[in-house]
Parts: C-alpha cells; structure tokens; sequence
C-alpha cells in the first residue's frame, strides 16, 4: 500500500508540474503582475478553450497532490 501511494504520488508530482508549465504566462515584468492580478481578481480576464481546461486540470491534478501527500505521511507513521 506504501509503494502504491508513493508510485501515485509521483505521478501526481509529474502531473502538477506538466500543467503548470503548459499554461500560458499571463503577463510579464512587475507592471504586468500588477494589473494582471488585478484583471484576474475582478474577472475582467476570462479563461475560454484550452486555457480553461489546463486551469482546470491543475486544479485537480494538485488537490491529489496535496491528499496523497498527506495519505503517505499517515501511511508511514
């Protein structure tokens, strides 16, 4: 059961970082992070197609994440 959820742990891992990587960067520089947080807050920015998928999918890919992650440290206790 231990090796199970470390295996899955690990490909959760890979996921995580696999979505993030392929969405698109909002904007650049401190400029961009500025406005760009603030267009995202107040949903002036809205996600459609692929873009809303990956944000998806990273959603879920990462609340797995985070449970086996605390699955496998009550496992190895």
């Amino acid at each position: 059961m231990e090796m199970f959820l470390k295996v899955l742990l690990i490909i959760f891992s890979i996921g995580v970082v696999t979505a993030v990587l392929l969405q698109e960067g909002k904007s650049a520089g401190l400029t961009g992070a500025i406005s760009g947080g603030a267009e995202h807050l107040f949903g002036k920015a809205k996600a459609r197609g692929m873009e809303l998928v990956l944000e998806r999918i990273t959603i879920a890919v990462a609340a797995g994440f985070f449970i086996l992650s605390i699955a496998v440290a009550i496992v190895m206790e």
